[in-house]
């Protein structure tokens, strides 16, 4: 080859570098546009995703202010319960415990009534009139022993003779006119009648003047 033709060819050679350079820089050129746009894009995605994360962040937050809001209110609530619970429960208490001693007293007072039986035959058996004196101080003893047994068990006897009838502690079966005594005086009794505290456990028997 001539030095002719290798300067020809070297400069066809520098001229399509040139080309080949002068046409990446174009590509760069027109690519360059399309680039920034993408940038830009990512760019604004990223705000936008910005500002969701932080409307999330708000919705979060939101809950939590309204649960520390509701708290005192559940708080007040509850104590609310509570108190009603206690004030139930102590009712109950006292009910039951009134229910209780109503029980105790109708169960005693039934108990000591079946012996109040005894008392009326000693009654009798003292009205007899006997001759054997030991006999009688026996009986004495027995009705003062029983007596005395009942008033410990907080039962008293009616005191009835000479009173104004009442039909709430007295049951008149007969009556009489007698000028000597007062408008509805009791003047005999058939039966004592007993009281347990200030129950009535058997009614007085009686008769009544006028």
């Amino acid at each position: 080859m001539s030095k002719e033709q290798k300067t020809e060819t070297a400069e066809v050679e520098q001229e399509k570098t040139e080309t080949a350079a002068e046409e990446t820089k174009a590509e760069k050129t027109e690519a360059a546009p399309e680039a920034e746009a993408a940038e830009e894009k990512k760019e604004d995605k990223k705000e936008e995703d910005k500002k969701e994360d932080k409307k999330e962040d708000k919705k979060e937050d939101k809950p939590a202010e309204k649960t520390e809001e509701a708290k005192p209110a559940a708080d007040a609530a509850l104590n609310d319960k509570y108190l009603r619970l206690c004030a139930e429960y102590d009712n109950y208490r006292k009910r039951s415990q009134k229910e209780k001693d109503a029980l105790y007293g109708e169960v005693k007072a039934s108990a000591l009534k079946s012996f109040l039986p005894v008392y009326d035959n000693l009654v009798r058996a003292l009205n007899q009139s006997t001759e054997d004196e030991a006999y009688k101080k026996g009986v004495e003893m027995i009705m003062a022993e029983f007596k005395k047994t009942m008033e410990k068990l907080g039962v008293t006897e009616m005191d009835c003779l000479g009173k104004t009838f009442d039909p709430a502690f007295h049951n008149a079966v007969m009556h009489v006119e007698d000028e000597t005594k007062g408008e509805n005086e009791i003047v005999e009794v058939f039966q004592q009648g007993f009281m347990l505290g200030d129950k009535v456990i058997r009614f007085a028997m009686v008769k009544v003047a006028n």
